[in-house]
């Protein structure tokens, strides 16, 4: 977008087009048309008082970072600012902060809400990642996890909501939708109603609603508008897209997001500049990737559900009508997303016979990629969980995750079907 454009408010593009130039001036570098990597590690002040100047407003300021003079790059860096202002545009947010990682995001979301005495409210199944530090360094300090049994329905939350409050004041609920590798679905407006009955409650405590949006990502699911505080999104999977940088980001109003940039600059958390300026560059196709991914990804799943090795598909758009999860799905969801799972016919043997004949596929962890990968969730991405846990969510030994990428579909589909094919 032209250079007195940059700047304008982001409801005034599409997302294709805030991805590829939002919040950047070329006359801010020479006139370069791509924003370049500024890989320093610190900043020169042009005098003592700016000097100080500058740390008053980073640290006492209500958006760390943003109204302030860049100061030493694991505070912030322009790199960071850049992507984070174009994410937060991507989002319909007021502010977003990078991280390191995914988990780098969700653990500053846990720190920075959770004390001990505190208890915390989560659906399930959740990402290995997040269960183990739930159940283990955040269940050791003090705060008590309690899961919801079913994140569509107003009294199966109360019940959960009622058992957690019986170990401390619910401090956070902590939603993965659809969750991973399931595609279970949860109801964000519905949670964020039972937040506001718990702060009633809690004399005025409202539990922050922390939606994992990391399965469908910002252009196709926008938690805050259903009544999330924060989202949370892998930047490794759909957004950087190319399996090649590790982030995360999480999105909300300044008032949510400042204190998480304070906490990352304490931990040390934040994005690297280079790493930055590749999420950059991977934001730009995004909506492209996205969008044949998505295509190829209900080719895949029908071709999956009519054959006679599968027993089941998880893919959103085959939810039934008139159920409660196609009802939030459709209110929820702009859309089936390029990542399911599948229940082969047998177990770990059979399963594991079938991803060893493939060839176009790549058997790998991680999601949201151009190439096309497949796991078996039990034996990787959910080993950590305990296998009675595993049990009860859904996660057995015939489950597949797939992650659907740009590739030919006919290849996708011929690889498929040749793999299954074999099988006894």
């Amino acid at each position: 977008m032209s250079t007195d454009r940059h700047d304008d408010p982001p409801d005034a593009f599409h997302p294709d087009t805030l991805a590829v130039g939002f919040g950047y001036d070329p006359q801010d570098a020479s006139g370069a048309v791509k924003p370049p990597v500024m890989l320093t590690s610190t900043f020169a002040y042009p005098s003592a008082a700016a000097a100080k100047q500058a740390h008053r407003d980073y640290f006492d300021g209500a958006a760390p970072g943003r109204d302030a003079a860049f100061i030493y790059a694991r505070l912030d860096h322009p790199n960071l600012a850049l992507l984070e202002k174009r994410f937060a545009a991507l989002e319909g947010a007021e502010e977003a902060a990078a991280f390191a990682s995914g988990m780098a995001a969700i653990s500053a979301i846990l720190l920075a809400h959770l004390k001990p005495g505190d208890s915390v409210l989560h659906t399930r199944p959740l990402y290995g990642g997040t269960h183990g530090l739930l159940h283990g360094p955040i269940a050791g300090i003090g705060v008590t996890p309690v899961a919801i049994g079913d994140a569509l329905d107003a009294a199966s939350l109360a019940e959960a909501a009622e058992a957690a409050s019986r170990h401390g004041p619910v401090a956070l609920i902590f939603v993965e939708t659809p969750a991973n590798p399931t595609n279970g679905i949860a109801d964000i407006a519905l949670i964020a109603r039972t937040a506001a009955t718990l702060a009633e409650r809690q004399g005025g405590r409202r539990p922050v609603v922390v939606v994992d949006n990391t399965f469908l990502g910002s252009l196709l699911q926008a938690p805050l508008r259903h009544g999330a505080d924060l989202a949370m999104t892998s930047l490794t999977k759909y957004a950087g897209g190319h399996s090649d940088l590790i982030g995360g980001a999480v999105s909300g109003g300044k008032a949510m997001i400042g204190p998480l940039r304070r906490l990352r600059t304490l931990l040390g958390s934040h994005l690297d500049p280079f790493t930055s300026w590749l999420a950059l560059r991977s934001l730009e196709t995004f909506p492209l990737r996205n969008r044949r991914a998505n295509a190829n990804a209900a080719i895949v799943a029908d071709f999956l559900r009519d054959h006679p090795k599968v027993a089941g598909v998880s893919y959103l758009g085959f939810l039934e009508a008139g159920t409660p999860a196609r009802a939030v799905f459709d209110r929820q969801c702009a859309g089936a997303g390029s990542t399911f799972s599948f229940r082969i016919r047998g177990g770990e043997a059979e399963a594991f016979a079938m991803l060893d004949r493939l060839k176009v596929f790549r058997m790998a962890v991680s999601l949201g990629g151009t190439e096309s990968l497949i796991c078996h969730s039990a034996s990787t991405t959910h080993y950590s969980v305990p296998p009675e846990i595993r049990r009860e969510v859904g996660v057995d030994d015939a489950t597949l995750r797939i992650s659907i990428g740009i590739e030919h579909p006919d290849d996708l589909v011929a690889d498929l079907a040749s793999a299954l094919d074999a099988l006894p």
